[in-house]
C-alpha cells in the first residue's frame, strides 16, 4: 500500500468514465481515450489520478453496480500496469467496487458518502488499510440541490466528519482526508463559506481535499457555463490553497500545479 507524502501539494486529475458528467460526460468512453488523458495528466503533473464511473452531478441517476465496475475495471488495469507509482484513486460509494479496485492496483477510495450509502464500505477500508476520502453530501445526488438547509454550516460538516472519524478509528481505519462536499448540497453562499472558512476544518488533524473544479458555485456566479469556469476554478484553487486545502481534485491539471507552484512559493519565502 502506498503512503500519501502530504509534505508538499497534492494535484488529483480527474477521469470521468460516465456518460452524463457535469463537464466531460463521454468524453472518455474509450479505453485508448481514457488511457490518453491519463498521460496527459500525469505529464502536467497530477500524482493522483481520480477514476470514476458512476456520475454524482445534481439529479444523476444510478447505474447499476455491474456497469459501474465494467466501466472501471480495465481501465484500472491498464493504468496500473503503465504506471506503476502513481497513485490511483478509485471515486465509488460502494463497497463491491472499491474492494475490486483494490484488489486490481487502487490506492485511494474516494467516497461522495462517506459510507452512508453503503453500510460494508467501512469494514472494506478497514480490511484493507487503503487511504478513504470521507466527503460530506447533504441527502443523495438525485436530490441534494433541491433545498440544502443548514443552521451553521460550517459547525455541522465538521460535527459529521467527527462521527464518522470516530467508527473508522474504532475500527482500526485512520488514514483518512476529508472533502468538504463543494456543490453537494450546498448553496452558493455555504460553498463559498466553507471555502472561506476552510481552515477550521483543520481541528479535525486530517488532511483537506477541495474539489470546486469548474462546478456550480463557479459559473453560476460568474454566469457563464461550466466550459469557461477555468480562470474561476483558478481563483478558488487559490483560495483553498491558502486556506489549507493539501489536495486540489481538478479536470485541468496544468493550471492547478501552476497554482500551487505559486500558492507554495509565495507563502515559503
Amino acid at each position: 500500500m502506498k503512503k500519501i507524502d502530504l509534505s508538499t501539494t497534492h494535484i488529483m486529475g480527474i477521469l470521468n468514465l460516465t456518460d452524463n458528467s457535469f463537464y466531460d460526460g463521454n468524453k472518455y468512453n474509450t479505453q485508448e481515450k481514457a488511457i490518453n488523458q491519463v498521460r496527459k495528466m500525469i505529464k502536467e503533473g497530477a500524482t493522483i489520478i481520480d477514476i470514476g464511473a458512476q456520475s454524482s452531478k445534481p439529479g444523476s441517476e444510478e447505474i447499476s453496480e455491474e456497469e459501474e465496475w465494467k466501466r472501471i475495471k480495465d481501465v484500472l488495469k491498464k493504468v496500473r500496469n503503465e504506471f506503476k507509482n502513481i497513485l490511483i484513486s478509485i471515486d465509488t460509494y460502494r463497497s463491491s467496487v472499491a474492494e475490486k479496485s483494490i484488489n486490481n492496483g487502487a490506492d485511494i477510495i474516494n467516497d461522495i458518502s462517506s459510507g452512508n450509502l453503503d453500510k460494508n464500505m467501512f469494514t472494506i477500508i478497514a480490511k484493507y488499510q487503503v487511504p478513504y476520502i470521507l466527503m460530506h453530501m447533504q441527502n443523495i445526488p438525485k436530490n441534494m440541490q433541491d433545498n440544502p438547509i443548514y443552521d451553521n454550516v460550517i459547525k455541522e460538516i465538521i460535527e459529521f466528519f467527527n462521527q464518522k472519524i470516530n467508527i473508522l478509528n474504532n475500527l482500526g481505519v485512520f488514514d483518512l482526508i476529508i472533502d468538504p462536499g463543494f456543490g453537494f448540497g450546498k448553496t452558493l453562499i455555504h460553498n463559498y463559506k466553507k471555502l472561506n472558512n476552510l481552515k477550521k476544518f483543520q481541528s479535525l488533524n486530517l488532511p483537506i481535499l477541495s474539489g470546486c473544479s469548474r462546478k456550480s458555485m463557479i459559473y453560476n456566479l460568474l454566469d457563464c457555463d461550466a466550459e469557461s469556469a477555468l480562470n474561476g476554478t483558478t481563483i478558488t484553487n487559490t483560495l483553498a490553497l491558502v486556506n489549507g486545502a493539501n489536495i486540489l481534485r481538478v479536470h485541468d491539471v496544468k493550471e492547478a500545479v501552476e497554482c500551487a507552484k505559486i500558492v507554495n512559493f509565495a507563502q515559503n519565502n
